[in-house]
């Protein structure tokens, strides 16, 4: 019987079929952080049990953490004993544990695929939905709830019921100034924010072959925002040369037989999909979000739509563009913005920084514009004073700040106010996700780029020295 790529991942991790239930499926990484795990753990000491394989698992600290001044105390008290639960916790178990200050602190899903720990045909979890960006390694990846990491932690395994397939295809060339962070953001917005519900999809066709790792995984991560359990993309070349070398990547003969395996891992020509959807990379353009779901987007061009043109109930989508202040029929270009976010397990990688300094290379950064520049881990940082973007943002106006999570979920200090504009790349833009009453437009560095820089939602390619990116 043919397979698909998830067929193959997914059934090669079963441990136990249950007749009219779940599956017993092993997983091969657990990644560990500061929110969901301190009850999880209080679970294991209850019952007296220790983590099955402190080897398979890693943890890191960034969802509370600050972003500017971390060498001091953490303020909030919240967020000072969740970070120091994680510390002891991981302690107690043996588990590694990258804290803040630590070299390899950042974000849990830009460290996973920065050190080796993200693997092709593995399976992966963590207690954080956007668990999804590892499936750009051919990972079957996905966030699970604080229940299940305590039974991960104690067993190794979790009991899952196996997802529907569907392959996304997007073939052609993109438009200029088109990323990573587009592409997805517009097939949210033909599928909606439940569109995949049920389903793990696999992204296909030459438009993902052609992307970098650090863009599929932009992809990846945003699968969960259309229903997805998660998105995957079939191992490549590329795949393979980024992970080579990394630290917890195989090496010798160990790497020799991974290759051997992770060459089969693709979908078999005639293997059946429960539902197949194509999309024309020409039909693409800058996307940005105008409302409360990572769904309510269009291309940076055009306008908001009239609730008679879109699917669901009109009463929500104009709340919806009550909380924004925004009216049907308005153009986005030209809105003024007040706060620009670049970072997240997004678009926190060095890509993305690249990406960015392009753009405000030679201008400056506009006066009301307040804006966090947020690395996702110390290893991208590292990278951006190294290649000389520091300099750059540095000229314009822009200051750099520490690895974490920041503005994406505001669990820490870095919360965008009441009633204001953020251009954000992060991925999502619900009510209140960045602060109280804070408007979030999702949108690609490049357009965040070209916010910073004009003050109001700007098209990319209207910066005329925009270079190739």
């Amino acid at each position: 019987m043919k397979k698909t790529l998830f067929d193959k991942v997914w059934d090669s991790h079963v441990v136990r079929k249950v007749d009219n239930g779940p599956d017993v499926l092993f997983i091969d990484r657990h990644l560990v952080h500061e929110v969901t795990s301190p009850v999880a753990f209080l679970g294991l000491k209850n019952r007296n049990i220790k983590v099955l394989y402190p080897e398979r698992t890693f943890a890191t600290a960034d969802h509370n953490t600050p972003t500017i001044n971390q060498h001091l105390p953490v303020k909030d008290p919240l967020s000072a004993n969740q970070l120091k639960a994680l510390e002891v916790n991981a302690k107690s178990h043996n588990i590694p544990y990258w804290g803040l200050g630590h070299e390899k602190n950042g974000i849990v899903h830009v460290i996973g695929p920065e050190n080796g720990i993200t693997l092709p045909g593995s399976t992966i979890v963590c207690g954080d939905s956007h668990t999804s960006t590892h499936g750009a390694f051919g990972a079957i990846a996905f966030g699970i709830g604080t229940s299940e990491v305590e039974m991960v932690l104690a067993t190794q395994c979790i009991m899952q019921p196996k997802a529907k397939s569907m392959r996304i295809t997007v073939t052609g060339e993109l438009n200029e100034a088109v990323t990573p962070k587009d592409v997805v953001l517009y097939i949210i917005s033909k599928l909606s924010t439940s569109g995949a519900t049920g389903y793990f999809v696999e992204y296909a066709g030459d438009v993902f072959e052609n992307m970098s790792m650090e863009g599929r995984m932009t992809v990846c991560n945003m699968s969960i925002e259309m229903g997805a359990r998660g998105g995957m993309i079939a191992p490549d070349e590329a795949t393979f040369a980024y992970v080579k070398g990394r630290e917890y990547a195989p090496k010798g003969t160990e790497w020799d037989k991974a290759m051997s395996y992770w060459k089969e891992l693709k979908t078999d020509e005639d293997a059946v999909f429960d539902k197949e959807l194509n999309f024309n990379a020409a039909d693409i353009e800058p996307m940005i979000t105008y409302g409360t779901n990572p769904g309510m987007g269009v291309g940076i061009s055009g306008g908001i739509p009239n609730a008679a043109s879109i699917d669901g109930g009109a009463a929500t989508y104009m709340k919806s563009l009550q909380y924004m202040d925004f009216n049907e029929g308005e153009d986005l270009l030209g809105k003024k913005i007040d706060f620009v976010f670049l970072g997240s397990c997004t678009n926190g990688r060095i890509e993305d920084f690249r990406a960015f300094a392009k753009i405000v290379k030679g201008r400056k950064k506009a006066d009301h514009v307040t804006a966090w520049l947020v690395p996702g881990s110390h290893k991208v940082e590292e990278a951006i004073q190294q290649e000389g973007i520091l300099d750059i943002l540095t000229e314009a106006g822009f200051e750099l700040r520490e690895p974490g999570c920041s503005a994406c979920l505001a669990m820490n200090d870095d919360k965008i106010p009441a009633g204001k504009y953020a251009v954000s790349t992060s991925n999502r833009n619900f009510e209140g996700r960045q602060g109280p009453g804070a408007r979030t437009l999702l949108a690609s560095p490049l357009v965040a780029a070209a916010a910073a820089v004009t003050g109001r939602v700007t098209d990319p390619r209207e910066l005329k020295t925009l270079e190739s990116v």
